[in-house]
């Protein structure tokens, strides 16, 4: 098996169906489990026990739409109006050949906001639903689907467990809430959880809207924009608490993957870190660590973006090393841009070599994840016709 010829989007995802959680939730939570309902407007939306937050389907199934139109669906769609090739493998198959796309990482999209639900037990039971229903949507195209197994991290034990679990299952990767169910992060117990990431080579994935006080309404001062603006500071968060607690300095190859969060701010927070560092030790050194802290962030952390421009103007800068970088269309959601990405990334990867639009549109994603994409690379013009 391998991966067919042109780009892979190192973050896409799927709306999950109605039966996602229902049929395959254990039997003790199928009454609470996660299920749509009709809203009062005539629309229908996705409720979750337990928690305020709801997800209209217009919203998560936005690609492609203009702002109007979004906005309208968000509204009244049903989830028969659903695309597809939003929870059909097979069906997927025509989104993909539409963008120009040969296979994708896939992200949860309800199993964010389910990343942040407070109950742990029912949390664990969703999300194991979830990573048995994406086994079968990931089977209905094998050679251009890549899931990322949920876990609620309840404890070090229990996450280890979902780890084996997900490999077991043919998962490429972990997505991680944003904040654990024990401790942080940065606590040393967590490293027998980084070591088995780096046996079973399964990245670690910090998705935005994952973490406790990190989504577009929380925390916002002022206009609603000011609120998206500071969704990437939680992602920012974690990636800080690994770093400087030496996780990388004690698991030289685990592998970080920051989603949907964009890449350009990367070179100043490289430089804003060093620069903290420096102010707690003469050296730069600080306890626990043997290298400045942006040497980490160079070696062991990867970014997903869609049109950050600004991430492939800091490449051909040389102010960002593009193996970092992981190009990623978000479909079938409202920041994606399916159907128009070869027009995108015609126009902003211009300034690169054609080693780096390789690298940053499909070999970089391939390693991270061991992908079995061979030796093929891919060429604009063909991709485009």
């Amino acid at each position: 098996m391998t991966i067919p010829h042109g780009i892979i989007s190192a973050d896409s995802h799927i709306v999950e169906p109605p039966h996602c959680y229902v049929d395959f939730i254990e039997p003790k939570y199928r009454d609470t489990a996660p299920r749509v309902v009709l809203r009062e407007d005539g629309g229908e939306m996705y409720v979750v026990e337990g928690q305020k937050k709801v997800a209209p389907i217009g919203f998560i199934d936005g690609a492609g739409y203009t702002v109007k139109e979004r906005l309208q669906r968000a509204r009244s769609l049903h989830w028969s109006d659903v695309r597809p090739g939003s929870y059909d493998g097979k069906a997927r198959e025509a989104d993909q050949n539409r963008d120009g796309i040969a296979a994708e990482i896939i992200y949860a999209s309800l199993g964010m906001v389910l990343c942040t639900h407070p109950d742990m037990e029912y949390k664990a039971a969703c999300m194991l639903a979830y990573n048995r229903w994406l086994q079968s949507f990931c089977a209905d195209l094998p050679d251009r689907l890549f899931g990322l197994a949920m876990t609620p991290v309840r404890d070090v034990d229990s996450a280890i467990e979902d780890f084996r679990r997900a490999k077991d299952m043919g998962h490429v990767g972990m997505m991680m809430p944003g904040n654990p169910g024990y401790e942080d992060y940065d606590h040393p117990d967590y490293d027998a959880l980084w070591q088995c990431a780096v046996d079973l080579d399964l990245p670690v994935c910090f998705h935005i809207l994952t973490s406790r006080g990190g989504g577009i309404t929380d925390n916002r001062r002022g206009h609603a924009i000011n609120g998206f603006l500071g969704i990437i500071r939680a992602v920012q968060d974690v990636v800080g608490t690994i770093v400087l607690s030496g996780v990388f300095e004690r698991n030289p190859k685990l592998k970080l993957v920051c989603a949907e969060g964009d890449a350009g701010w990367m070179p100043h927070y490289r430089y804003r870190m060093d620069h903290a560092a420096f102010n707690h030790s003469q050296t730069g050194i600080i306890r626990g660590l043997t290298k400045l802290p942006s040497e980490y962030l160079k070696t062991n952390v990867w970014m997903t973006f869609q049109d950050d421009w600004v991430a492939f103007q800091s490449v051909a800068a040389g102010m960002m090393d593009h193996s970092q970088l992981l190009w990623a269309n978000d479909f079938p959601h409202t920041d994606s841009t399916w159907p128009r990405s070869q027009s995108l990334l015609a126009k902003h990867t211009g300034i690169l070599t054609e080693t780096q639009r390789q690298d940053i549109m499909r070999n970089n994603v391939a390693r991270v994840f061991n992908l079995p994409a061979g030796n093929l690379s891919w060429q604009m013009q063909k991709a485009a016709e």
